[in-house]
């Protein structure tokens, strides 16, 4: 399969000396291949990824010159086949490794701790700084409707996810659902430009100084709940650390609510993903506390 991958880049930019690469098996939507030490090649997996990765790349530039942390710049970019493993962006490789929940605890200095928080919540307040109808008009992107997103989710749990799990957690998923739902969660909300997979994997750091040294993976972007990159933060951190970010954000009173409700599906995402796509593995880690 790398040969196919390294075919394809070296059709397009044959002028590219490609001495040695190696497949990175993170990527649960891309088969990302890093080149020459230095170079992240990222090939959708399926087709409607294409798009996906089309959107990411239209949005990368777009952002650019907005966020101050660093971020992919795709330099190289093939999107004429519209076929896996012949569509692809590439970019130099940001320096860094994944903050994991294990590392962040591993930072024993509180005031280092805090500056993690303080140049993540940067990182977003820059981001969701561009309005919902900004990046409409500019990039042509559809406005999710956030609610409606959540009522379309819950169906598909229902009719897809429910024959795989318990009575008693169906009853609680269904009462969660419903309660958020006939809230007043979604008043007062803005939407904007998020990341939209704002986990540890794609929060890149650099160990020996503490300080964040890249955001990566942006193909869940587009319009939508500012929340929702909070949950992420929670889901990956927990408590505690998500507590000190949104405590930098502004008016973090009015978010709180739907982070918590937003972090609480994700689980679900997961194994609904798995179905979807056929991914055993994805379909296991989402279900297993549902079983």
């Amino acid at each position: 399969m790398n040969n196919i991958f390294i075919e394809s880049i070296q059709s397009c930019y044959s002028g590219l000396s490609i001495e040695d690469f190696y497949l990175n098996e993170i990527g649960q939507n891309n088969d990302v291949l890093i080149v020459n030490k230095s170079l992240v090649f990222r090939f959708p997996k399926y087709k409607n990824g294409i798009i996906q990765l089309r959107r990411e790349t239209e949005i990368l530039k777009y952002i650019k010159g907005i966020v101050s942390t660093p971020i992919p710049n795709p330099i190289y970019q093939s999107f004429e086949a519209v076929e896996p493993s012949k569509v692809f962006t590439g970019y130099k490789l940001i320096d860094g490794v994944p903050l994991w929940k294990e590392s962040l605890i591993d930072v024993k200095r509180i005031e280092l701790v805090k500056r993690l928080a303080k140049q993540l919540v940067s990182f977003l307040v820059e981001l969701h700084s561009i309005s919902g109808e900004k990046a409409s008009r500019d990039l042509k992107l559809k406005v999710r409707n956030p609610s409606e997103e959540m009522y379309n989710l819950y169906d598909k749990i229902q009719n897809t996810l429910f024959p795989f799990i318990r009575k008693d957690a169906q009853k609680e998923i269904s009462q969660s659902f419903e309660s958020f739902l006939k809230g007043k969660a979604f008043s007062n909300l803005d939407i904007t430009l998020i990341h939209g997979d704002f986990g540890a994997s794609n929060i890149l750091w650099n160990p020996e100084t503490s300080m964040i040294s890249g955001i990566i993976d942006f193909g869940g972007s587009g319009l939508g709940d500012p929340a929702y990159d909070f949950a992420g933060i929670l889901s990956s951190y927990g408590e505690e650390f998500f507590e000190m970010c949104i405590n930098l954000y502004p008016n973090s009173n009015e978010i709180s609510e739907r982070v918590k409700f937003y972090k609480s599906t994700f689980a679900l995402q997961e194994a609904l993903h798995g179905i979807e796509y056929n991914d055993r593995e994805a379909f296991e880690s989402g279900i297993k506390d549902y079983r």
